[in-house]
C-alpha cells in the first residue's frame, strides 16, 4: 500500500510539472531546464545521502550508467526534441505507449512479469482516453513521421530505464545512493549534447523568484524525490505494475492545466479522463487464477 502511494504521489507531481515547465520556457531553453533541474536534484541527494559511494565492479556498473542515459539523458533529450517536430498532443499519447513496452520487455527479460489478456485491454482502453484528453479540442489530427517517431523512442528509453531499476533493486543498494549514482552518470552523459548545440545561458531569467521556484520544483520534487520513491516502488511492485501508473499523467496534466492556467475542460477530456482510469483498473488488476 505503501508503495503504490508513493507511485501516485510521484505521478501526481511529474503530472503538474507540464505547468512549470511552460512557465520556464519563456525564458529558457529545453535543455537548459533539464540540465538545471538534474544539477539541483544531484547536489539535494549529495546532502541527504553524504556516505561515499563504493563503485560496483563493472558488470554491475554499467546497469547506472545506463539507467542514467536511459531514464535521465536520453528520455527528456528525445521527448524535448519530440516537440519541435510534431505536436505536443502526439507527443502525450506515443510517450503513454511506455506501459505496453515496459510489458514486452519485461516478459522478456525479467521473471515473474508476464502479463495476462487483461492488461493489454486496458491498455486499449487508457489509450484511448489519452487519445481523446490529448486531441480535445484538434479538428484535426496530425501525423509527423520524424516527431512522433522520436516520441515512441523516448517511450522505448523509459521501459528500458524501468527495466534496468528493476535489475538495479536486486543488488540491494540504497535508493538515494542508486538514484544519486544514476543522475551522475546522466547529467556527465548530457554534457557532450549542451557543448554541441552551443545556446546561450539565460543567466538574467534567474533573477526572477518565479523562475527559481518553478526550477525548485522541478528539480527537488519532480527530479530528486520522484525518482528516489518511483525506485522504490519499482523495487516493490515490479516493472509493469509501476509503470500503468503512466496513464494518470495526461489526466493530472488536464486537471492542473484547467485549475492553474485556466486552460478549459471539455466534454472529450472528461470521457477521456474516465476511459484513462477505467483502463489503469483493467491493466493493474491480476488475472483469475494467478497466485499473489
Amino acid at each position: 500500500m505503501w508503495a503504490h502511494a508513493a507511485a501516485l504521489m510521484t505521478i501526481f507531481i511529474w503530472g503538474t510539472t507540464f505547468v512549470s515547465t511552460k512557465v520556464l520556457l519563456r525564458d529558457f531553453s529545453p535543455l537548459e531546464i533539464l540540465l538545471t533541474r538534474f544539477v539541483i536534484g544531484y547536489v539535494f541527494l549529495q546532502m541527504i545521502y553524504r556516505k561515499k559511494i563504493v563503485w560496483e565492479r563493472p558488470s554491475r556498473e554499467i546497469f547506472y550508467v545506463l539507467a542514467g542515459l536511459c531514464g535521465v539523458t536520453l528520455y527528456f533529450l528525445l521527448e524535448n526534441i519530440a516537440l519541435t517536430y510534431t505536436l505536443a498532443s502526439n507527443v502525450g499519447v506515443v510517450v503513454c505507449v511506455s506501459p505496453f513496452l515496459t510489458a514486452i520487455l519485461a516478459s522478456v527479460f525479467l521473471k515473474g512479469e508476464k502479463q495476462g489478456g487483461l492488461f493489454y485491454v486496458g491498455f486499449a482502453v487508457a489509450i484511448s482516453g489519452i487519445a481523446m484528453m490529448s486531441f480535445s479540442g484538434n479538428r484535426l489530427v496530425e501525423v509527423n513521421p520524424l516527431g512522433d517517431f522520436l516520441a515512441l523512442l523516448a517511450a522505448l528509453v523509459w521501459s528500458l530505464y524501468s527495466i534496468l531499476m528493476k535489475v538495479i533493486s536486486r543488488f540491494q543498494s540504497d535508493m538515494v545512493a542508486a538514484t544519486r549514482r544514476i543522475f551522475f552518470y546522466g547529467i556527465v552523459l548530457m554534457l557532450p549534447v549542451l557543448w554541441l548545440v552551443d545556446e546561450p545561458w539565460s543567466w538574467v531569467a534567474f533573477e526572477k523568484p518565479v523562475n527559481w521556484i518553478n526550477i525548485l520544483y522541478l528539480g527537488l520534487g519532480a527530479s530528486a524525490i520522484c525518482f528516489v520513491s518511483w525506485n522504490w516502488t519499482l523495487r516493490i511492485l515490479g516493472a509493469v505494475k509501476v509503470s500503468v501508473y503512466i496513464y494518470l499523467v495526461p489526466v493530472i496534466t488536464v486537471m492542473s492545466s484547467a485549475l492553474i492556467l485556466g486552460e478549459p475542460l471539455t466534454w472529450m477530456s472528461i470521457s477521456g479522463t474516465l476511459l484513462t482510469l477505467a483502463g489503469l483498473v483493467m491493466s493493474g488488476r491480476k488475472p483469475r487464477g494467478r497466485k499473489a
